[in-house]
């Protein structure tokens, strides 16, 4: 969520920032109009409670001069009607205003390009080689399905379109990675591993960005419990401190966590729609960092090295790249994609994406810390990424290590988890 006070003194700004993110469309004036009318109310309603005050003192008064007070009392009441009628008004007003203010993205950082869309992404560095075949690469799906550990077709019928069944050694490289991923952030980089809900309830979906807005992209169960299945371990990670002021010292919070994460997908209609690439149910290995504001942005330098550790030891070929303004996300102030390469698609595909949000989370999850020497607490700033999308990753290991005969070579630093295993075969 935008500073309030910002949004006042800088319109300007923000409706650049707007337009710079294809949002013109978004009422910036009906923000204002709706921020002037609260604050109207504000002044009014100060002004009713000295009234109040001068009234009390007054009553006091005269009861101690044992006069009269009657007149005075009745003025009071009058004014105490009165003062309850601005208080309604002032709660429907902040209502108004948050709910439009909460539709309004963070403020894109001055290194992010200016673009409409993917086409304007800025390719930052290329790493590793695309691997040469002898023959015509087949995709992850005709891959997985010849294996047998791959089976679309049930899980369809035991769900719907966009889930997968994996069997055997499907099921196991997904595990496999899934512990290579957490411990290669736990151990080398400094992550506290979590096991979290996979269900949170509206504020701590708000705290994060995806509601109001993303409501449609959601799962939400039934019933009054007030509950929704999580996009990703972000959510919950970075709500983690949700409503609390911390130390100085405590800072930065790094924390890690596996969990499948559950997406509608509802604006993707007929995209992506062959095998794992979009899915309604996929697992992920996230990671989050709550930072003070000076070093946020180093920390997503150094984020966005520790996801592609990941890539580096599977010697997966990848690229990095900055997303233009029209492709950055509603909560981030810059975002940084990695892209594998996927023979089966001769192209790269986003396998993770690491951002900094800045104060904007923080603001709406209302988590804030303390500097020493200071009384008045500061926002603390909160970055996510990738560390990484598992079924992606199995995606890019198939068709990256694939063989002519149809089988998949184990990268070397995944055998252990593997238990030696060093090809998937038929």
């Amino acid at each position: 969520m935008l500073d309030m006070k910002f949004i006042r003194e800088h319109p300007d700004e923000v409706r650049r920032n707007l337009e710079n993110r294809n949002n013109a469309a978004i009422g910036l004036d009906d923000v204002l109009e709706k921020d002037a009318a609260r604050r109207k109310i504000l002044h009014e309603t100060e002004q009713v409670r000295a009234e109040q005050n001068r009234a009390s003192e007054e009553i006091a008064r005269l009861k101690k001069a044992k006069e009269d007070a009657g007149e005075a009392i009745a003025a009071m009441q009058e004014v105490s009607k009165k003062a309850k009628a601005l208080g309604d008004q002032a709660k429907a007003a902040d209502e108004a205003l948050n709910d439009i203010a909460l539709g309004l993205p963070n403020l894109l950082h001055d290194s992010v390009p200016i673009g409409r869309d993917e086409n304007d992404n800025r390719i930052e560095r290329t790493v590793g080689e695309p691997p040469k075949f002898d023959f015509e690469p087949k995709d992850h799906v005709d891959l997985g399905e010849a294996l047998g550990i791959f089976d679309f077709a049930a899980a369809a019928r035991l769900a719907r379109a966009r889930f997968n069944l994996s069997i055997g050694p499907g099921a196991r490289i997904e595990r496999a990675l899934i512990n290579f991923m957490l411990d290669i952030q736990t151990k080398e980089h400094g992550y506290t591993e979590v096991l979290p809900p996979l269900m949170v309830n509206s504020p701590t979906m708000q705290g994060t960005g995806n509601l109001p807005k993303f409501a449609e992209d959601l799962f939400r169960l039934e019933g009054d419990l007030d509950l929704w299945l999580i996009p990703t371990a972000e959510v919950p990670l970075t709500n983690i401190h949700a409503g609390q002021i911390l130390e100085e010292k405590q800072l930065p919070i790094f924390y890690t966590a596996y969990t499948p994460c559950f997406r509608s997908e509802a604006g993707s209609h007929g995209k992506d729609t062959r095998g794992m690439l979009r899915q309604h149910q996929f697992n992920k290995v996230e990671l989050v960092k709550l930072t003070n504001p000076e070093d946020s942005f180093d920390e997503l330098e150094k984020l966005t090295a520790n996801a592609e550790t990941i890539l580096q030891r599977l010697e997966i070929p990848y690229r990095v790249v900055t997303l233009c303004s029209g492709d950055t996300g509603f909560s981030a102030a810059k975002t940084y994609d990695i892209e594998v390469w996927l023979p089966g698609q001769d192209t790269y595909r986003e396998i993770s994406s690491c951002s900094n949000c800045t104060d904007f989370q923080a603001r709406r999850a209302n988590i804030r810390f303390r500097r020493k020497g200071r009384k008045k607490p500061e926002f603390v700033h909160t970055l996510n990424g990738s560390g990484g999308a598992v079924g992606r990753t199995v995606i890019a290991l198939l068709e990256n290590f694939q063989n002519e005969d149809g089988s998949i070579t184990i990268p070397e630093a995944l055998r252990p988890y593997m238990d030696g295993l060093e090809k998937i075969s038929g």
